[in-house]
């Protein structure tokens, strides 16, 4: 979907070489619209929205999000004919610096724009496709994920929820969908969930399984927010009873959701982490501001650990430029990046804490009119906790890549 990658180092120069004179006028052009614009109520947002912190100010990036469809900065490496800009890879690479130098608000509809969106161009019909990308790209569409169930986590193949076809009186035929998801993440403020349900009775395992895009606005769906150590609410459990869907809108032939599935996670482990390593080097300068504020960088052991984090986010951004590069749909070898960034983020977490000594364990009393809670570093801690879990466990990763890219046998059951 993009062409082969210059190599790219954090700071910005390519393979040592400077940027082409097109690539030194789309920063400049980058910079300039984001410097004009993070200003007012979206400059008060400044670092705010990541990890644990995803309900602040959320209507006002609701409106950040249209602004940016507006200025055509959402889907900026799909392709021209999908409604993107077709950015190249450098390019894409300039716009997450950039949007990281100015600490704009962090994002709300990442699996659209970097899931669903990149899933239906490789996957979808025309019809899916003039459907549902252009709310995407104009920031008026948000997506959620319906995969995980609570019996079905890292094992997804263990998916439980069903959908039958059904014809009204009027000769129309729809999916009904019946069962639970869990952890899905902001579905009480999502339009539309790509749902993973079985479709042919009796199937088990990986067969049967269909990829569903199901509206959330109806008397069918119910999003019930979970609310966290962090405070937050942002993870739901969704229950579909006889919720609705219309018969054109499974992506790929039914019974073959495995493979549409395992195509958009390829994807989310891969192109779109550059976007999310965006709130990771955020995240990483506030833990330096901190050692800093706390006389901590002295330290040989917290000097070391920091050198460490630097040093991981670098081999992430590579990785992430690896998967970029090759051809089609990444595989299983994907799992490496969600296995080293699940890891590198729960270390960030520690370190964070660490840095803080006794602050880090004292809630924050600060904010006028809010009961104590969890400060921002607090929440950082503790959201990170999950990130070895979900979307895949760290076991879980391990796994598909001994067995399916070494070639290793398989774990005893």
């Amino acid at each position: 979907m993009t062409a082969a990658p210059r190599a790219v180092s954090p700071g910005g120069d390519i393979a040592g070489v400077r940027l082409d004179a097109d690539d030194e006028t789309f920063r400049r052009g980058v910079r300039g619209w984001l410097d004009a614009h993070v200003v007012g109520e979206f400059a008060e947002l400044r670092g705010r929205g990541g990890p644990g912190d995803e309900e602040i100010g959320f209507e006002l990036r609701v409106e950040w999000e249209r602004m940016l469809g507006e200025a055509g900065w959402i889907g900026l490496g799909w392709p021209v004919d999908h409604g993107g800009r077709g950015a190249s890879l450098s390019q894409q690479i300039i716009w997450a610096q950039e949007y990281a130098r100015a600490q704009a608000p962090a994002r709300v509809n990442h699996m659209g724009e970097h899931l669903l969106g990149p899933t239906l161009i490789e996957y979808g019909t025309d019809a899916h496709r003039r459907r549902f990308l252009p709310g995407i790209l104009d920031g008026t569409e948000r997506w959620c994920q319906g995969y995980s169930e609570p019996d079905a986590g890292s094992d997804l193949a263990n998916v439980s929820s069903k959908a039958r076809l059904v014809t009204d009186a009027d000769g129309s035929e729809h999916w009904i969908i019946d069962g639970q998801k869990v952890w899905t993440s902001l579905a009480h403020v999502s339009h539309w969930c790509f749902v993973l349900a079985r479709t042919e009775p009796g199937s088990v395992r990986h067969r049967g399984l269909s990829f569903l895009l199901v509206p959330m606005d109806q008397d069918g769906v119910e999003a019930r927010p979970i609310v966290q150590l962090t405070g937050g609410g942002e993870f739901c459990e969704t229950f579909f009873s006889a919720a609705r869907t219309d018969r054109d809108l499974v992506v790929g032939e039914p019974g073959d959701g495995w493979r549409v599935a395992m195509g958009l996670l390829g994807l989310e482990r891969g192109i779109s982490t550059l976007a999310q390593q965006v709130g990771f080097e955020r995240e990483l300068e506030g833990v330096v501001a901190k050692a800093r504020e706390y006389g901590r960088t002295g330290d040989p052991v917290v000097r070391q650990r920091l050198a460490v984090a630097h040093t991981g986010l670098a081999l992430m951004r590579w990785n992430a430029l690896r998967s970029m590069s090759a051809e089609g749909v990444p595989g299983p070898e994907a799992s490496i990046s969600k296995l080293f960034w699940g890891t590198w983020h729960r270390d960030l977490g520690e370190l964070l804490v660490d840095v803080m000594g006794a602050d880090g364990l004292v809630v924050d009393h600060t904010e006028p009119g809010v009961e104590p809670g969890p400060g921002l570093e607090q929440r950082l801690f503790l959201f990170t906790r999950a990130d070895t879990i979900y979307g895949g466990s760290n076991e879980i990763q391990r796994n598909i890549l001994g067995e399916r890219v070494l070639g290793l046998p398989r774990e005893p059951s």
